[in-house]
């Protein structure tokens, strides 16, 4: 660890929450901060994925912190939302008059999906493989998932712990089985470039860990001495306010009520991301009180407009909505800066320290 004034330098955690096409704002507004903080540096470009030791995400937040670790700049993770989406949710769940092509063509539709999402992964990601990732860029990788054959949860990882398990599988592959949520997508069968041609079948890790802040937390405390200090920066992607009254008649809901079951995950994404921040905080406070120094920053922090409601589905991938979930990147890209100016906000000051101490992107370096 490099020391500043004969403190250690804490270990830091990028944690990046699941949300199907809303992964989209999290890029731009990540996009938005590494532009501002250039300027304010005088340098062309910031490297992000160099300013973590560590970076966990789910499902559509294992994208973006992939492309990240592999040093792919924003921009393009933006455009990946933009220009594929639409192909890739092809088919969204409805529970209106057009609720039939829920039933006729989905599961060719979902394929489609899956074909589209994994050739434009590998546009973005190339044939990268975790192995060669740690190896060439040295930041550590966890990505949770659930493997069919036993069903039971599973984490992608670097060697950052010193196991190697995972070392063959390629970047699109753990993307694709992290990502691989019931009802919206395929499940992914993927296999390790080990030339032994056995597939696994894996489906989304938002199943168990969309907010993946603890998954994040375990590995740095494994990763770490007592005495060096941890901070872990975490994203949503810009969830809808959550939250309903439900009236007596409305006890006994069918498939209708739920959405045909995509109800039901919305409400489990929502409240494992309340619950996992809250149990990260409390572990933080008593870790503190056995002497550990542990931060956890949550960042955006401010509230959804009203405007965006109608764009928030995991499955929307229109225009209109990409276009809303990019402006309002930009907007919290702006709150987030006067946070950071405030000499009375610790956490914006944190985010502050963050982005001033990322290193200068090596690749635009290279080819200026």
């Amino acid at each position: 660890m490099i020391l500043h004034e004969n403190k250690p330098r804490a270990y830091r955690v990028l944690s990046l929450d699941g949300g199907g096409t809303r992964g989209i704002y999290t890029a731009a507004y990540l996009h938005g901060l590494l532009n501002v903080y250039a300027r304010l540096r005088g340098v062309q470009s910031l490297d992000l994925g160099k300013g973590f030791d560590l970076i966990v995400g789910t499902s559509t937040g294992a994208l973006v912190g992939c492309a990240a670790a592999a040093g792919v700049s924003m921009d393009k993770v933006v455009d990946l939302y933009r220009q594929h989406g639409p192909q890739i949710f092809q088919q969204p769940i409805y529970n209106d008059w057009r609720v039939i092509r829920n039933f006729i063509g989905r599961s060719r539709s979902l394929a489609r999906g899956a074909e589209a999402l994994e050739k434009a992964l590998t546009g973005v990601l190339g044939e990268a493989t975790l192995g060669s990732l740690y190896s060439q860029r040295q930041i550590a990788v966890a990505v949770p998932s659930v493997e069919l054959s036993r069903h039971r949860a599973y984490v992608f990882k670097t060697a950052h712990l010193g196991g190697k398990r995972d070392d063959d599988y390629r970047l699109v592959d753990v993307c694709l089985a992290t990502t691989a949520a019931p009802i919206f997508r395929s499940l992914a069968a993927v296999k390790p470039n080990d030339g032994l041609g056995v597939e696994r079948v894996f489906a989304d890790g938002g199943l168990w860990a969309n907010n993946p802040v603890l998954v994040g937390l375990l590995d740095a405390l494994r990763a770490t001495e007592p005495s060096i200090p941890i901070e872990i920066f975490a994203m949503g992607t810009c969830p809808r306010p959550e939250g309903e009254q439900v009236s007596s008649d409305d006890l006994d809901r069918g498939l209708w009520g739920w959405k045909f079951g995509a109800k039901a995950a919305q409400l489990s994404l929502a409240a494992q991301e309340s619950a996992f921040d809250h149990m990260a905080r409390l572990l933080a406070n008593e870790l503190a009180r056995q002497g550990r120094t542990v931060k956890v920053y949550r960042f955006p922090s401010d509230k959804v407009a009203a405007s965006l409601l109608p764009y928030l589905d995991m499955d929307n991938a229109t225009p209109r909505a990409m276009d809303a979930l990019v402006n309002q990147a930009r907007t919290d890209v702006d709150l987030t800066k006067s946070r950071c100016d405030d000499p009375n906000d610790p956490d914006g000051a944190a985010i502050r320290s963050l982005f001033m101490s990322l290193p200068e992107n090596e690749k635009v370096q290279e080819n200026v």
